[in-house]
């Protein structure tokens, strides 16, 4: 065996053996990343929220920034396949799959992501106040409503105005992380860890210089967060919010990290959508990728005997490799997206079929194995090239043209299909070569009927062999 066959054969067994361990790992966990299998809204439901912006004028430019913003933020959620589109002048369709947690996921979305600290003119705030503040003095109802299910409830802001001690707009979005308090008492609390530039910082530096033991208020949105009692100067400008949960944690993290809203959105409808398919839907379309490559894997072992086994296992891998991707990425499954890896599977079959039959004729032609192995991958690599890059070229303006409109169930499509693609080129190219090369030496298979030809055949071909024939 040549050095690249056993380098090649190395990189197949260590593939399979992570891809094994990433689709069939304990507690859906690989290496502490979760690795469980995620479903669209089509398949397990999820919840779907309404939002307008809280202005009359708006620009389309600012509704797109927002569009973008809320996205960011959904991407940071964890939550796959979804939708975030614009609708009319003033709307957003969000649209969330699997959202165990609707009002947590609603806050976060909706929030506005402006952070400021406030001097309480030395009375601590309660956490969950709405204040009004110098930055924001007049914050909409929305900003206070609250989700129980469908309802909302909104509370008019009143009372004094406080002095704002930092702009939010000062925020180094790069310096916001999450990580545990190091305080003592209470033990370690989630936390985030934020910093200001430019004139915020001086003011927060020359402020907790002269106020220690006097209480500063953390305000995100008008709602008071934390008021904490200042201990020390902070001269850096940056510090810490503490949470009592790491929901809470994350919600406030994602409104920091991924960029304030343009614009104040309010919740106009919000509501559970169940799953219009289902798992019903998902069981057949496994039965039906199943049906389709027993059928597939038996045309291929009858008509090409030795080479359809060895292309039937070239797709079992690649199958195994396509569902470990989809796990690790992760990509949720919408029922275009399982559609497209079963298309995939097809092409797969495709290229194997153009270097079989490339090895049929060059056997015809009383080529020796090896020889002819090596031609038939070699002569057939230009038309499963071009099939290749033609079919990503279409993945690819599937996939814009889905991103640009929202239209997730073509991007999910696209997707499946493009990685299909370039998966199906390497256990073609490399896996199923790979394993002609491990059994060409053995004696057993130098009988050209395990490569499907007949000794009648045998040199039946038009044309002289080549001078490179062996």
């Amino acid at each position: 065996m040549r050095n690249r066959d056993m380098y090649s054969l190395l990189l197949i067994l260590v593939l399979t053996g992570v891809a094994l361990w990433v689709c069939f790992a304990p507690d859906d966990l690989f290496l502490g990343r979760d690795v469980s299998t995620r479903l669209g809204l089509d398949l397990q439901g999820g919840i779907q929220v309404l939002l307008q912006a809280d202005q009359e004028e708006i620009s389309r430019d600012e509704m797109q920034t927002a569009a973008g913003v809320i996205e960011r933020r959904v991407n940071a959620l964890g939550v796959g396949e979804t939708v975030v589109q614009l609708s009319g002048n003033n709307r957003i369709i969000v649209e969330l799959p699997g959202e165990d947690n609707p009002e947590q996921a609603i806050e976060t979305l909706r929030g506005t992501g402006r952070l400021e600290f406030i001097d309480p003119q030395g009375q601590p705030l309660v956490t969950g106040q709405v204040v009004r503040t110098e930055g924001n003095p007049n914050p909409t109802p929305q900003q206070t409503q609250s989700v129980t299910n469908t309802e909302i409830i909104t509370t008019e802001v009143a009372g004094p105005v406080y002095p704002s001690i930092t702009d939010g707009a000062d925020l180094d979005t790069s310096q916001v992380t999450v990580g545990f308090s190091q305080g003592s008492g209470l033990g370690q609390q989630p936390a985030v860890n934020f910093a200001f530039t430019g004139e915020s910082a001086t003011r927060l530096a020359q402020f907790t210089a002269s106020n220690v033991g006097q209480p500063m208020c953390i305000v995100l949105d008008n709602v008071v967060v934390s008021c904490p009692f200042i201990e020390s100067a902070l001269v850096s400008g940056s510090g810490q919010i503490t949470s009592q949960s790491v929901e809470d944690r994350d919600s406030i993290y994602n409104q920091l990290k991924f960029g304030a809203l343009p614009v104040a959105l309010r919740v106009e409808t919000s509501r559970t959508v169940s799953a219009t398919l289902g798992q019903d839907s998902v069981n057949q379309s496994v039965i039906a990728g199943i049906v389709g490559l027993l059928i597939v894997a038996l045309y291929m072992l009858c008509y090409y005997r030795l080479p359809g086994l060895l292309a039937v296992i070239a797709l079992l891998l690649y199958t195994l490799y396509s569902f470990a991707i989809y796990r690790f990425i992760p990509i949720t499954l919408t029922l275009p997206g399982i559609a497209g890896f079963i298309l995939s599977i097809g092409l797969a079959v495709d290229a194997n079929v153009l270097i079989f039959a490339r090895l049929k004729e060059e056997l015809r032609r009383k080529r020796g194995l090896e020889k002819a192995i090596d031609l038939g991958f070699h002569e057939a690599w230009p038309a499963i090239r071009d099939s290749s890059v033609s079919t990503l070229i279409t993945s690819v303006i599937l996939f814009a043209f889905g991103n640009s409109f929202g239209v997730s169930i073509i991007k999910g499509f696209a997707l499946t299909l493009g990685l299909g693609i370039l998966l199906s080129l390497f256990t073609a190219m490399v896996i199923t070569r790979t394993l002609f090369h491990l059994i060409q030496s053995s004696s057993m298979v130098q009988n050209l009927w395990f490569f499907g030809i007949e000794a009648s055949e045998v040199g039946a071909e038009s044309g002289a062999p080549r001078p490179e024939a062996v």
